[in-house]
């Protein structure tokens, strides 16, 4: 099932959600505002556990969007989710160092990886 919102693609695979940035930058208020409500709804209204952010389009992002994904793994902590994210580029990566945040969150090269470490075999 594929699902799309303004910026945002949106894939299910046995009880994965795979969720795809499609802007190549994470930077407005406005823009993270929407990417955020987004994200805490398939969390609070539609109880997806397992979430994996494919970041390969995104080239830069701002702290409040940090922010964003720091509330969205504890509201998926809060229900006993889980957080993954791939195709995080070395830039973006730094943000997650320099913040001391890169231990909070599992990174996998791409969405396929993340999968696996789920034991979801996509061909």
């Amino acid at each position: 099932m594929v699902m799309t919102s303004s910026r945002l693609l949106i894939n299910d695979y046995a009880g994965v959600t795979v969720v795809t940035f499609t802007d190549s930058s994470i930077l407005e208020a406005g823009a993270i505002d929407s990417i955020a409500k987004d994200l805490y709804h398939l969390v609070d209204a539609q109880a997806k556990l397992k979430v994996i952010l494919d970041f390969s389009k995104v080239k830069t992002m701002s702290s409040q969007g940090l922010g964003m994904l720091i509330n969205l793994n504890k509201k998926l902590a809060a229900i006993k989710g889980s957080l993954a994210m791939c195709g995080v580029r070395p830039e973006i990566r730094k943000l997650f160092t320099l913040t001391g945040l890169e231990k909070e969150f599992k990174f996998y090269a791409d969405d396929k990886a993340a999968l696996g470490a789920w034991k979801v075999n996509v061909s």
